[in-house]
């Protein structure tokens, strides 16, 4: 099993997605290099921030206007192209009229001149010739200014409609301007919004407000995957049971699991993630959902001291999904009405194989998991909010690949714990 080649493109995969959310402080350093971490923006940052963003979206919301107006006025008949192109059609239209009358000069000349008697005169019948050659010199020259006009007017409508698509393109632009200013604003708003919450919950000396107890690891919430063949053949279906127990002696009001699945080719170079798909159905909806953005699976409430409660799960793999390495991670979350939370400290990862569609494996036991090292964090610490689970480096090589893969993995997805140092004395 390539389980080092295949982490380490996980690690590729999640550093290049967006994260949600991650601010790891000093509580889970080393003597290691820390990861990347970003000090949170003060109050008055976010405040301006808040008010660029909404004159941004102002300037948007002016400029669709005013592109609306343009494309508006631009369907007009009043404009100078409309006009233009008006002025060519009636020009074409007396081009037209002006073709007609010559060709019916030409039609009377030449009935002239078949309806000259036997006896006429040799000067009678050279005038007749010479008036049917003139009519037939005015209508080519009529023809060719029929056409010339003809022209004119497709050329003016060209126009006319070349400046109409333009400004309907600039309208687009500057509706999606608006909208991505929209969201812009939206955010900052609620990056305010969320930062006014916690001021006020922490006070002015900076302390944790009344109720926040932080949240902590609890390696007596544990998760087993169940059912996983060592080897899955592509374009077969497997059944899985997700296994989350509260090995505490306190109830857990919402219990959420987590899962993750990564898959690459042999070289490990190549994930395949797009041809594996993991979904989830509970004992009160036997309907399958797809595991979201996030990898939570819906909440279990509550899940009493020393209970146990199933997730069912199926992993489905493309039959166009070539040989290949694969793993799957399970954690838990947990939070209580009355504000305290945490989460299981480990990644729990189990590795399979991806046989090629129409294979038959030997391998047929289940695949057997591997916990990641606990998390210690130092004294005088405490774990935030939890939105997902973040491992340790451990000790081994492969441990700490595996960890730092299935953090990676983790945080890519969104699942990330938010780790905060409480202020107090000597620890400020």
């Amino acid at each position: 099993m390539k389980i080092r080649r295949i982490l380490a493109t996980a690690v590729a995969a999640a550093v290049t997605t967006p994260v949600l959310l991650l601010s790891v402080t000093p509580a889970f350093a080393d003597d290691k290099p820390a990861a990347q971490t970003q000090e949170k923006p003060s109050l008055a940052e976010l405040e301006k921030a808040a008010a660029a963003a909404k004159a941004a979206y102002d300037d948007a919301v002016a400029a669709e206007s005013a592109a609306y107006a343009a494309l508006e006025a631009l369907a007009s008949d009043t404009t100078p192209l409309a006009l233009a192109a008006a002025a060519a059609e009636a020009e074409a239209a007396a081009a037209t009229t002006a073709k007609a009358d010559a060709d019916q000069a030409v039609t009377d000349a030449q009935a002239v001149l078949d309806a000259l008697p036997e006896d006429a005169t040799e000067e009678q019948r050279i005038a007749a010739e010479a008036t049917l050659t003139e009519a037939e010199a005015a209508a080519v020259a009529a023809g060719e200014a029929e056409a010339a006009a003809d022209a004119k007017v497709v050329e003016a409508y060209d126009a006319l409609d070349d400046e109409r698509v333009a400004a309907a393109r600039k309208l687009v632009q500057a509706q999606k301007a608006t909208e991505a200013a929209l969201a812009d604003k939206n955010a900052a708003d609620e990056a305010l919004e969320k930062a006014k919450e916690e001021a006020a919950e922490q006070g002015e000396d900076g302390e944790e407000g009344e109720g926040d107890e932080g949240c902590v690891l609890e390696p007596r919430l544990t998760t087993v995957l169940t059912g996983l063949p060592s080897t899955v053949v592509a374009g077969t279906k497997v059944d899985l049971n997700l296994r989350v127990t509260n090995g505490t002696d306190k109830t857990m009001d919402e219990v959420l699991p987590f899962a993750y699945i990564h898959a690459s080719d042999r070289s490990g170079l190549n994930d395949i993630d797009d041809l594996v798909h993991l979904q989830w159905s509970s004992a009160s909806s036997s309907k399958w959902k797809t595991v979201d953005n996030e990898r939570f699976m819906g909440a279990i409430s509550p899940l009493k001291a020393g209970a146990h409660a199933d997730v069912k799960m199926r992993l489905t793999i493309d039959a166009s999904a070539p040989a290949g390495d694969g793993v799957t991670f399970v954690a838990g979350n947990y939070r209580n009405d009355d504000g305290t939370c945490g989460g299981s400290p480990d990644l729990e990862d189990y590795e399979f194989l991806i046989a090629a569609a129409g294979s038959k494996p030997t391998k047929t036991d289940d695949a057997k998991g591997s916990t990641t090292p606990d998390l210690k964090p130092q004294s005088g610490t405490s774990v935030g909010p939890v939105t997902g689970t973040l491992a340790a480096t451990g000790s081994s090589s492969t441990s700490q690949l595996a960890l730092a893969s299935g953090a990676a993995l983790a945080i890519g997805a969104g699942a990330v714990f938010v780790v905060r140092r409480r202020e107090t004395g000597s620890h400020a």
